[in-house]
């Protein structure tokens, strides 16, 4: 018996043994899924929790009478989603009634989310959702309809807020810090997908800081969880049940949910709603400057070295920024004691700002540091200011021109200016022709730019530009830094150099 049972076990080993050899890469699969599987995370008791804050919402709209929506934001045309956009708002648009028909002169339905941050019936939601809308309704987990109104709404950040008034109080959520939210982390997104109602996706954060060229401030926070038409201004949950972003937008060419969602980080969407519902619109900080990235080139032009910040590439005039002494040529390197090392970065920081506070501002001129106070105006108030102002009319009529750098500059006529419809602000010197094989055409400059400074200096004519060539010429530089207004209108200004050709 003994004998029986030793043999048993001897034999059961070697099975065991065989096995293993045989199928090394079983054991392995079962514990990796084994492993996988205990890492994922069980999220039912949290989509039970946070199901209750979030609503739906329904916006009725009327059709304009040439059949377009009125108020549809619009996306640059070189966005790489502009697409997407236009087809998302195909329903506001009239273009994708129910029928197949013509809704021209129909009242047009669409869907988005929301979700309620306060219990009196404050709830957030994406403008673009409400924006137009005739009458706004928000349906709750439980069935309950309530009648909604707008409080505010912020086209720049695509966020707006609406109110409820419930019989008793509302769920709600908390918004986070998406500061904290690291790619590769957990979210959790709820909304109102093809008007389904309630729906939970679990993904990852998939990366930070996105630009997809819808407003000034794009800082996107992006996300596998699925993201579908109807999901916009429902929120993105961290695993502690703290909203971190309101998903906005996606990136697909079917317009469902391909893996790629983008939604407003909590720490952008916090001001902003603060001020929705206290002033019922948005009042951020104004410096009136514009500023661009630093290149390699223009950091060589310019004997920048490996200096960071935002380079100011024009300053409004009347604004704080000009009023502090901030010129046109400067590197803001730090803003009210925060670095500046991009662009990007200034214009979210000078936002947040309040109106009227005192700043240090500090930049780089010609390779010296300065530190600049300056109050901060508010940004509505300077745009209304911009829109109101007179036109300054242009004397010069010097009908001189000159051929250089692969480009035909002359100076402003009254005929210039009406053919390439430059705007009457725009002082300096149009170009009328552009070689496509020159120095200028490289540098995307095309006919119809002025040129407003050259070498540093003011233009005022054709020949400033001669000048300011032969100049870095004997100075040996490689290329004449050039401060462009293209197309001749104000707002889209910079700096741009152009190699002087041997």
């Amino acid at each position: 018996m003994l004998r029986t049972r030793i043999l048993s076990q001897v034999m059961g080993a070697v099975a065991l043994s065989a096995l293993a050899v045989v199928n090394p890469q079983t054991f392995v699969a079962e514990a990796n899924a084994q492993s996988v599987q205990a890492q994922l995370p069980n999220i039912a008791d949290l989509a039970e929790k946070l199901l209750p804050a979030v609503v739906e919402i329904s916006v009725e709209s009327k059709i304009a009478d040439n059949g377009v929506a009125q108020n549809i934001p619009q996306l640059p045309d070189d966005s790489p989603f502009k697409d997407f956009f236009d087809d998302f708002f195909k329903r506001r648009q009239g273009q994708d009634t129910p029928d197949g028909g013509d809704s021209k002169g129909r009242v047009v339905n669409s869907m988005g989310s929301g979700f309620i941050i306060d219990a009196s019936g404050i709830v957030v939601t994406n403008n673009h959702v409400v924006e137009g809308a005739d009458t706004i309704q928000v349906h709750l987990q439980d069935g309950t309809l309530l009648k909604a109104e707008l409080v505010g709404r912020d086209p720049k950040t695509d966020l707006a807020v609406i109110r409820v008034k419930p019989s008793t109080p509302l769920p709600t959520v908390a918004f986070g810090d998406s500061d904290k939210a690291r790619v590769g982390e957990w979210v959790i997104a709820i909304g109102n997908p093809f008007g389904l109602g309630g729906s939970v996706s679990l993904g990852i954060v998939s990366a930070r800081n996105r630009d997809i060229n819808a407003g000034p401030y794009d800082d996107y926070i992006q996300t596998d969880a699925a993201i579908n038409k109807g999901n916009s201004g429902g929120p993105l949950f961290d695993l502690d049940g703290n909203v971190i972003g309101i998903n906005t937008a996606i990136f697909s060419p079917s317009g469902g949910s391909v893996g790629i969602g983008f939604s407003v980080p909590a720490n952008t969407a916090k001001g902003v709603v603060d001020q929705l519902v206290k002033y019922g619109e948005t009042r951020r900080g104004w410096l009136g400057v514009k500023v661009q990235s630093i290149t390699d080139e223009l950091s060589e032009t310019m004997n920048l070295g490996k200096t960071k910040g935002a380079l100011v590439a024009d300053v409004t005039e009347g604004s704080p920024g000009k009023a502090a002494g901030i010129e046109a040529g400067d590197v803001i390197t730090e803003f009210n004691g925060k670095p500046i090392h991009d662009m990007k970065e200034l214009p979210r920081a000078v936002a947040a700002t309040e109106v009227g506070a005192t700043v240090t501002v500090k930049v780089l001129r010609k390779g010296e540091e300065k530190s600049l106070n300056v109050t901060i105006g508010r940004l509505e108030d300077g745009e209304k200011k911009l829109a109101m102002n007179d036109p300054a009319k242009d004397k010069k009529d010097a009908p001189a021109a000159v051929t250089i750098l692969g480009m035909t500059v002359s100076s402003m006529t009254d005929e210039l200016r009406a053919k390439f419809k430059t705007d009457d602000k725009v002082k300096g010197a149009i170009v009328t022709e552009v070689a496509q094989d020159g120095a200028a055409a490289e540098k995307g400059v095309e006919a119809g730019d002025v040129i407003q400074e050259a070498g540093g200096k003011p233009v005022e004519g054709a020949a400033d530009i001669s000048a300011a060539v032969d100049a870095a010429d004997k100075a040996g530089k490689s290329a004449v830094l050039l401060l462009i207004v293209k197309g001749g209108q104000p707002g889209e200004t910079r700096f741009i150099p152009l190699k002087i050709k041997k």
